[in-house]
C-alpha cells in the first residue's frame, strides 16, 4: 500500500508530460520523477529506516510516468480529426 502514491504520481506525471509539449521532455520527467519520489519516501515515513528507499521510490515514479506517457500519447494519436 505504500506504493500506492508513487504508481500514482508516476502515471500523472506521464500523463501531464504525454499531453503537454515541453522543450526538454525527458529532463522535466526525470526531474518529476526525483521530487515524487522524495515525496514518496517522506510521506510514507520510510526515511525513517533508511534513505536506501529512495532508490526503489524514484524509478517506481519513473517507470509509472513512462507508462502514463506512453498511454497518454496513445490516446492522443488516436483521437479522431488528427
Amino acid at each position: 500500500m505504500n506504493e500506492l502514491f508513487p504508481l500514482m504520481a508516476g502515471l500523472v506525471s506521464g500523463v501531464l508530460l504525454g499531453t503537454v509539449t515541453v522543450r526538454r521532455p525527458v529532463l522535466v520527467g526525470v526531474l518529476l520523477s526525483v521530487v515524487a519520489g522524495v515525496l514518496a519516501t517522506v510521506l510514507s515515513g520510510e526515511w525513517k529506516v533508511s534513505w536506501a528507499f529512495l532508490l526503489i521510490d524514484i524509478p517506481l515514479v519513473g517507470c509509472s510516468a513512462v507508462v502514463g506517457d506512453l498511454l497518454a500519447r496513445s490516446v492522443v494519436l488516436r483521437r479522431p480529426g488528427r
